[in-house]
């Protein structure tokens, strides 16, 4: 994006963090067109009905550990037009979907359509216990975006609304703070970080909400040890991937630093680790299957396909899971190979 040192026209440049807030959820903003997330980019629930199955068996895993408790919540945050909600109700047994209370938590307003049990809320319901789950929530909360300076100063980014770019003032206090710990930026000119400062408070206060269970952010992710030198700040508009411009016509989204959100006794993993518990398998189905039951080979070998679409390397596999309990441990909520962290996992 190109920086202008003056501009004589048009509105000032502001935070990307403001910008951001404005373009996707204002009056007019990109998250309440009616085609929703869904018409511009693909994501695990799109990609396959197994993802829902998987969450399911987690909700009922979560469902075991509390003691089948009279009443079960699964709170979806970032709902979208409410698919995983509904995906998740309809994978339960019938048993636990009539103790089940689905929340489909999003700031657009309810889809016509949507299954009558889920519940459509602006914010989490407080003091539940049950299953909150955010998928590619975390990477829509907007953050500012800083930038280190040609005389190496470390300042915040601004943009206009056609998105261009000048730099501000110096980034101080506790974003300053955050950066130090979370993302230190070099003095070569034009290294950047988004500041998920915003981002950790949301997380925070989404899992404020359960009394127990366990909360999931699923999100393109990277760790302290291996960010990005010049971020991730992109946007998306119709399945491509596009120059951020904050005017409402497209996504504005950013990977998230997930071990910064982290609060005690959660845990970092791959999607496709986690799947692989939830019994997500690539694996193709025996060719006398093929001889026996034709119809049922061309369904399994779908469904293959689909699992390996969620969980493959250099995409969906790849993305972080961080898995947060309340008021249980995690070794009582998820089978031992669950507990693997990103690292290790990957050096096997």
């Amino acid at each position: 994006m190109t920086h202008e040192a003056q501009r004589t026209a048009g509105p000032p440049a502001r935070g990307w963090r403001e910008a951001t807030e404005e373009a996707l959820y204002g009056p007019y903003g990109f998250y309440h067109r009616p085609e929703g997330p869904a018409g511009h980019f693909r994501t695990s629930v799109h990609a396959s009905p197994l993802y829902a199955a998987a969450v399911a068996r987690l909700l009922r895993r979560v469902d075991a550990v509390l003691g089948h408790p009279d009443e079960l919540a699964f709170v979806d945050v970032g709902a979208g037009r409410g698919e995983l909600t509904a995906g998740v109700l309809a994978e339960l047994p019938a048993d636990v979907a009539a103790r089940t209370r689905a929340y489909a938590v999003e700031r657009a307003a309810r889809p016509e359509g949507l299954d009558p049990r889920v519940q459509w809320r602006a914010a989490p319901p407080t003091g539940v216990s049950g299953l909150l789950f955010a998928n590619e929530w975390l990477d829509n909360v907007p953050v500012d975006v800083a930038e280190t300076a040609p005389d190496g100063s470390v300042r915040y980014a601004l943009v206009h609304e056609d998105g261009t770019e000048e730099l501000g003032g110096p980034v101080a206090g506790p974003d300053a703070d955050w950066l130090a710990r979370w993302w230190p930026l070099g003095a070569e000119p034009g290294l950047r970080a988004e500041i998920g400062r915003p981002r950790d408070a949301a997380w925070a206060s989404a899992v404020a909400t359960l009394s127990r269970g366990l909360a999931v952010a699923v999100d393109y992710a990277h760790a302290r040890d291996a960010r990005p030198p010049f971020g991730t700040l992109t946007g998306f508009s119709e399945g491509r991937e596009t120059r951020p411009v904050p005017d409402g016509g497209c996504d504005i989204t950013a990977h998230v630093a997930l071990d910064a959100c982290a609060l005690p006794g959660g845990r970092l993993l791959t999607q496709r680790a986690a799947l692989a518990a939830l019994g997500v398998s690539g694996g193709r189905p025996p060719l006398t299957l093929a001889a026996t039951d034709p119809a049922a080979y061309v369904r399994a070998l779908t469904r293959a396909g689909e699992a390996t679409e969620l969980t493959a390397r250099g995409g969906l596999g790849d993305f972080g899971w961080l898995a947060q309990p309340v008021g249980t441990a995690l070794d009582d909520l998820f089978a031992g190979d669950l507990l693997v962290d990103v690292a290790d996992h990957e050096e096997q």
